[in-house]
């Protein structure tokens, strides 16, 4: 008689990415903008998620073990204090990608290192790309989707144009891919001061 063996069942993973959300209204604006490059230079990818800063790259997760997840993205949250933002106009990684700009404040830059070793020790969620490069915060409106020669036409319109807003942000977000867009999964609050 032959023992069957059989195979390991596959352990369900979901995409997160963890993210500072601007307010609704700035949230509207940049949406409007995202909407425009969809209608004007047919970008849409960016369509696919709330405009954010992101702090922690896409990365798979079991989803048996979401409460760890979630457990640490508080308790990391709970640490920091309320992150003041400031957005001044436009800027590109060229030939793919345009966002508006994100200040590089003391705050925003030391959080996101501070999350990224704390998920990597608490965790083990590392990406290797982002530690190889320096963090630059940006929001973006036009990437992926966005052609070369689409990036050329609409560069010289948004290379001058403004765009304004100072906020603090009260939160971290966690965003799941549902298949089709990112939503946003829990928002952790930063200590209250």
């Amino acid at each position: 008689m032959t023992a069957s063996l059989s195979k390991p069942e596959k352990v369900k993973t979901s995409r997160f990415f963890v993210a500072l959300l601007p307010p609704k209204d700035v949230q509207a604006e940049a949406t409007a903008v995202k909407t425009y490059f969809r209608d004007h230079y047919q970008s849409q990818a960016a369509l696919r998620s709330p405009p954010h800063v992101t702090l922690q790259p896409p990365f798979e997760w079991a989803r048996e073990d979401c409460d760890r997840l979630w457990q640490t993205l508080a308790a990391f949250a709970q640490q920091q204090p309320p992150v003041p933002m400031t957005l001044s106009g436009f800027s590109a990684f060229a030939p793919r990608v345009i966002f508006i700009n994100v200040v590089k404040t003391p705050e925003l830059m030391a959080l996101q290192p501070a999350l990224m070793n704390y998920l990597a020790d608490t965790l083990s969620i590392v990406d290797a790309r982002s530690r190889n490069r320096p963090f630059a915060p940006h929001l973006t409106v036009a990437f992926r989707d966005l052609k070369p020669g689409a990036f050329r036409r609409a560069w010289p319109e948004f290379e001058q144009r403004s765009f304004q807003a100072k906020f603090t942000v009260p939160e971290l977000t966690l965003l799941i891919h549902d298949g089709q867009r990112w939503q946003i999964a829990q928002n952790f609050p930063f200590q209250q001061i």
